[in-house]
């Protein structure tokens, strides 16, 4: 039988937090096997494979012997270990979903995109916001961005403390930044602030394209509530999306030509328009979510993992593939590296 018509037989190493979600879309995915699982916590891996009815491994050495057809694992290992979880897997040519962020460093990264490239093996990265619908939809317009604002706060969890705020949230909207901006990052400029940790807890960037593009990046683990936002503003547009709520606003030029060009004669007129509301003239549209092959209702993780599982049966190119994964760890580690290196001399220096 053709193996790309039976199920795919996948694995998860890594039944924390993330992992468990991995585990839960797996068992109820079709065309998907879920074999077993692998955590070196024996209770925690005993647990999940109870709860969706799978095998259960402390060692991945284990997972390999006792099942050789295996095609396909989810890794949501902390992040220091990721190499260590994946490259036994695709050296086994084993397609390998590994979570954001690829690796901790611009080094490690390049060797797993170049490890899976070398080997022949699928690798997809875990940057879930990709699967947003709102998310979808903009890239769907061909839009060319000139100014980008985004801002990403929520309530400290106290997980992922190993890593600072940029890897941490921070790279979820480097990598969707990437994606629309298409051009070289020329400059950085950041600073940031460590509050519980060594590692910084909130954020600012603003990255310089090539093109032009300038986006301006805020990331908090510190506020009092959650917040979610990007604007993007183009020659022919203006977006605002809800990451949250996954939806969104769209504005077009050519839909308000009128409108503009009726105020410019006024204002050149010298015209008192202090009382007219500019929210009432402009044409409003809401994103359209719906795209061909989507489901608008479909949680991101789902419809990442069903796209993880497209890829391994079709052939095709992952949405968030190596290359893409690499490209936001060198976002991260420059904006990082740019927070080292800004100096703050505060209130000491200042002259009255």
């Amino acid at each position: 039988m053709d193996p790309n018509h039976q199920p795919v037989d996948v694995a998860v190493i890594g039944v924390g937090r993330m992992g468990k979600h991995h585990a839960r879309i797996y068992s109820q995915l079709t065309q998907v096997n879920l074999v077993a699982v692998v955590d070196p916590d024996a209770d925690r891996a005993g647990a999940v494979a109870d709860e969706f009815d799978c095998a259960c491994y402390a060692e991945l050495e284990e997972l390999l012997e006792a099942h050789p057809g295996l095609r396909a694992a989810s890794i949501a290992v902390p992040t220091a270990l990721h190499a260590d979880a994946a490259e036994p897997l695709l050296e086994r040519k084993i397609a390998c979903l590994i979570e954001k962020p690829l690796a901790p460093t611009v080094a490690e990264a390049k060797r797993l995109a170049d490890r899976a490239d070398r080997c022949g093996a699928l690798l997809q990265v875990g940057h879930t916001e990709r699967f947003n619908p709102a998310v979808r939809a903009v890239a769907t317009m061909g839009i060319q961005p000139r100014f980008i604002e985004v801002d990403r706060v929520s309530p400290m969890t106290f997980r992922s403390l190993d890593i600072g705020v940029v890897m941490d949230m921070m790279i979820h909207d480097l990598d969707i930044v990437l994606m629309l901006a298409a051009s070289p990052i020329e400059r950085v400029d950041a600073a940031g602030v460590a509050v519980l940790g060594e590692h910084e807890d909130v954020a600012n960037a603003r990255l310089v394209f090539a093109s032009g593009c300038v986006a301006n990046l805020t990331a908090s683990r510190l506020a009092m509530k959650t917040h979610r936002k990007m604007r993007i503003v183009s020659e022919d547009a203006y977006v605002s999306l809800d990451y949250a709520k996954r939806d969104g606003v769209v504005i077009r030029k050519s839909d308000n030509a009128a409108a503009l060009e009726g105020l410019r004669r006024q204002l050149a007129a010298g015209s008192d328009l202090a009382n007219l509301d500019y929210s009432e003239l402009v044409h409003i549209d809401q994103l359209t979510m719906e795209s061909p092959g989507d489901d608008p209702d479909q949680d991101p993780l789902t419809a990442q993992l069903t796209s993880f599982i497209h890829a391994i049966r079709s052939g095709d190119r992952p949405t968030v593939d190596a290359v893409a994964g690499y490209a936001a760890v060198d976002a991260a580690e420059r904006v990082i590296d740019a927070v080292a290196r800004h100096r703050w001399e505060g209130l000491s220096s200042a002259r009255v």
